[in-house]
C-alpha cells in the first residue's frame, strides 16, 4: 500500500512539474510592449490548462489547447509604466518593470552586432547614456534546419553607463534619437550577427513561394540540424579520403613538417586560390598544405620574409620543422621574417596549418604576394601545394544552409508587436549582388507576411570600403548598393546612404552615430509625423545634348552642392558605345542638375556615380548634408549576374 501511495504523489508531483506554465524566453523583466496595438501574449502549459494573464489594468483567460499552446492579445495600451505582467495557471509568473512605447526589430550582420563600445567617442556617450525608457535585448546566436519555438536565450537591460557599451551602436543611437524627439520608451530587440548571408535569414517558406529560389529550397532536407550535420560529415569524410586517397585518422602532424616526409602520393591545391574553387570544394576544417623548394648555399644565409598573402582564416606556418609565424584574422596579410639558420642549402620545406572556421579557405588574393624574399631577389610560392585534411569541422556554420538563423532567431519572434525593423546587411552577399535584386524583397515580404503585417523596413546602403573593381572593371560592391536602391520600389521601406561616413580601410565604419540618426530621421518622418528632409539625392533621368550630359536628380529639397573646398565635384563617369568610362568634369546647375563632359567621350551615352567599393571622394550632397545615392543609368553586364546562392551536402 505504501508503494502505491509514493507511486501516486511522485505521478501528481511530475503532472505539476509538467504542467507549469512557461513564456518565450524574451518575454522577461524590462522589456518593452508595443503601444496602440493589440498586444499578442503566448506560452506553453499543460492541455487544458486555465491561463490567467493581467496587464495593467486587463485580465484576459485562455485555456491551453491539446498540445499545450496558448496565446493571448491584450487590449492597445498607450506609452508608459512601468507594469507588471502576471501569467498564471498551476504556477505563477511575474515580469516586472515592463514598459510600454515602440519596440523595433534590428537585424542583419556585424555591423549591425557592431557594439556602441567600439564605436566614436565610446567614453562620451557613456556619460549621456542613463536613461531609463531605452530597453535593449540581443538574441542568442542559435542556427536550426527546422523552425525553434523559441529563442535559445537572452535578456532585456535597462540603457545605462553600465550597459550601453553592449548594445548594438546603431540600434542605440537610433533609439537615442526616437526617446529625445518622442519622449516614450524604446525597446530593441537586435536578432543579428557578424558575417551571415541574407539567404540564413529567409525562411523555408519565404523560398519554396519564389521562381528564383524554389528548386534550391526543395533540396534542402525536412530534418533537425543535428541529423542534417551528421549526414553532412559523414559524407565529406567519404569525399575527402576520396580525394586524398587515405583515411583522415592517418594524419600525423608530427609526420606531415618533416623533411623526410613522402608526399609525392599526395593531392594538389594551387595556391592562392580558395579551396571551395577546388578538389576539397566547401569544406571548413584544418588542412595542412607544403611546399619544397630548394635554395643554393648563398640563398640559405640571406635575410629572408615570407609572404603568405592572406589566409582565410587562421594559419600556422613552418620552415624546416621550425614554428615562424601564426595568425587568425582571414583578411589580414601574412609576412613573417624567418630567423637566421632556419633556412639551408639544398630542399626546404614550408609547412602551413590552415584552420577554416567558415566560409573561404586557404591561401587567398594575390599571387605575387605568395612569395619568399631573399634580400635582394624574390622566389615565388605561388603554384601547386601538397595537401592533407587533419579534420573537419563538426558543425555546420550559419551560413551553410539556407534559413538557419531564420528557424532559431526570427522565427521565434512571431508574432511578437513591434513597429518595425532596422536592417544592415549586404556585405556578405556582394559576390552574389544580382541575386541580392531578389533575395532582399524576398526577405522583406517573407518577414511581412510571417507577422502578416506591412511594417515600416529601413534599410542601411554598404559603406565606403575599399574592395576590388570599378566601372570598367565592374564592382560587386556597387552592385550590392544598387540592388538595395531597387529595394525601394517597395512599399514602406526606405534607405541611408552612408558612403560619406564610411572608412575605407574598415569594413566596420565606426561613426554608428549618424547611421542610427539617419534612420531614426526616416521613420520621424514617415511613421511619426516629424517632418525633415530624410531621403539623399537620387538619380531621375538623363538628356544627352552633344558632348554634355544633363543628370536630374530628385528628393534634392533646396539645392545640390559640394562638399570640398577646390570646387571640383568628384565621382562621376561618362562612357561612349565602347562601354569604357572616364572620369567627367561635373557641375551643378540650378537646383537639380548636374552637368557632365569628358574629352575622351565625345558622344556620351551613359552615366555611373560612385560605381566602386570606396565612394570617399564623392561630394554630390543637398543642403542638408545627405551625400547622393551611387547609381548607373546603362544596363550592360553585371559582374555578378551569373553568381547563385546554392548549398551543398558536403
Amino acid at each position: 500500500m505504501n508503494k502505491v501511495i509514493l507511486f501516486l504523489a511522485f505521478s501528481f508531483c511530475s503532472l505539476l512539474v509538467n504542467a507549469k506554465v512557461t513564456l518565450p524566453k524574451f518575454f522577461s523583466d524590462n522589456m518593452v510592449l508595443q503601444r496602440n496595438v493589440q498586444i499578442p501574449i503566448w506560452g506553453w502549459a499543460n492541455p487544458s490548462e486555465k491561463i490567467k494573464i493581467q496587464f495593467h489594468n486587463q485580465t484576459k483567460n485562455v485555456i491551453a489547447d491539446s498540445k499545450g499552446n496558448w496565446s493571448v492579445k491584450l487590449d492597445l495600451e498607450k506609452a508608459g509604466g512601468p507594469f507588471q505582467l502576471n501569467i498564471s495557471g498551476e504556477n505563477s509568473i511575474q515580469i516586472k518593470n515592463v514598459l510600454v512605447g515602440e519596440v523595433w526589430l534590428c537585424s542583419g550582420q556585424s555591423n549591425m552586432e557592431w557594439l556602441v563600445r567600439y564605436s566614436n567617442n565610446f567614453k562620451e556617450e557613456k556619460k549621456t547614456a542613463n536613461n531609463l525608457f531605452i530597453r535593449y535585448i540581443k538574441v542568442e546566436k542559435n542556427i536550426n534546419s527546422i523552425v525553434e519555438k523559441d529563442i535559445s536565450g537572452g535578456n532585456w537591460s535597462v540603457c545605462d553607463s553600465t550597459t550601453v557599451g553592449d548594445f548594438s551602436a546603431t540600434a542605440y543611437f537610433f533609439a537615442q534619437k526616437l526617446y529625445n524627439e518622442l519622449k516614450i520608451p524604446i525597446g530593441l530587440i537586435n536578432s543579428s550577427w557578424g558575417g551571415t548571408n541574407i539567404e540564413t535569414w529567409i525562411s523555408r517558406e519565404g523560398f519554396e513561394s519564389s521562381d528564383e529560389f524554389k528548386e534550391m529550397i526543395a533540396k534542402m532536407p525536412k530534418i533537425h540540424i543535428d541529423s542534417l550535420n551528421k549526414e553532412n560529415i559523414l559524407k565529406q569524410v567519404q569525399k575527402v579520403e576520396q580525394i586524398q586517397t587515405v583515411k583522415l585518422k592517418s594524419f600525423s602532424e608530427k609526420e606531415f613538417k618533416e623533411l623526410s616526409f613522402d608526399d609525392s602520393k599526395l593531392p594538389i591545391l594551387y595556391q592562392p586560390k580558395a579551396w571551395e574553387q577546388q578538389s576539397l570544394g566547401e569544406f571548413d576544417g584544418v588542412v595542412w598544405i607544403r611546399k619544397t623548394i630548394e635554395l643554393t648555399e648563398e640563398q640559405s644565409k640571406k635575410t629572408a620574409i615570407i609572404h603568405l598573402s592572406k589566409i582565410d582564416d587562421g594559419d600556422v606556418t613552418y620552415i624546416n620543422n621550425v614554428k615562424i609565424g601564426e595568425m587568425n584574422q582571414w583578411d589580414a596579410e601574412r609576412i613573417y621574417t624567418i630567423p637566421i639558420g632556419v633556412l639551408k642549402a639544398g630542399k626546404n620545406v614550408i609547412v602551413v596549418k590552415v584552420i577554416d572556421g567558415g566560409g573561404g579557405g586557404g591561401i587567398w588574393e594575390k599571387p605575387e604576394n605568395v612569395r619568399l624574399d631573399l634580400e635582394n631577389e624574390t622566389i615565388s610560392l605561388a603554384g601547386d601545394w601538397k595537401f592533407q585534411v587533419e579534420s573537419i569541422k563538426l558543425e555546420a556554420n550559419q551560413n551553410q544552409f539556407p534559413s538557419l538563423c531564420y528557424n532559431a532567431m526570427i522565427e521565434p519572434l512571431i508574432p511578437f508587436a513591434f513597429k518595425g525593423i532596422i536592417w544592415y546587411q549586404g556585405e556578405s552577399n556582394a559576390e552574389r549582388a544580382f541575386q541580392y535584386r531578389k533575395s532582399f524583397p524576398l526577405l522583406i515580404q517573407d518577414w511581412r507576411k510571417k507577422w502578416n503585417n506591412e511594417f515600416p523596413f529601413y534599410f542601411v546602403q554598404l559603406a565606403t570600403f575599399e574592395t576590388k573593381g570599378n566601372s570598367n572593371e565592374g564592382s560587386d560592391w556597387a552592385e550590392l548598393r544598387e540592388a538595395q536602391t531597387l529595394a525601394l520600389s517597395i512599399p514602406k521601406t526606405g534607405m541611408i546612404v552612408t558612403t560619406d561616413i564610411g572608412n575605407p580601410k574598415d569594413i566596420h565604419p565606426t561613426n554608428k552615430q549618424d547611421v542610427g540618426k539617419r534612420l531614426a530621421n526616416l521613420t520621424l518622418n514617415n511613421d511619426y509625423n516629424k517632418k525633415r528632409i530624410c531621403k539623399s539625392p537620387q538619380y531621375k533621368s538623363m538628356k544627352i545634348k552633344g558632348n554634355k550630359v544633363i543628370v536630374t536628380f530628385e528628393n534634392v529639397n533646396s539645392t545640390l552642392q559640394m562638399k570640398n573646398e577646390n570646387g571640383e565635384l568628384k565621382g562621376f563617369e561618362i562612357a561612349g558605345s565602347d562601354q569604357k568610362f572616364y572620369p567627367a568634369k561635373a557641375k551643378t546647375e540650378k537646383v537639380n542638375q548636374v552637368i557632365l563632359e569628358s574629352i575622351e567621350v565625345p558622344k556620351p551615352v551613359s552615366v555611373r556615380f560612385g560605381w566602386k567599393g570606396d565612394d570617399s571622394e564623392c561630394n554630390l550632397f543637398n543642403a542638408e548634408g545627405l551625400s547622393a545615392v551611387p547609381f548607373r543609368t546603362d544596363n550592360w553586364k553585371s559582374v555578378t549576374i551569373d553568381k547563385k546562392y546554392t548549398f551543398l551536402m558536403k
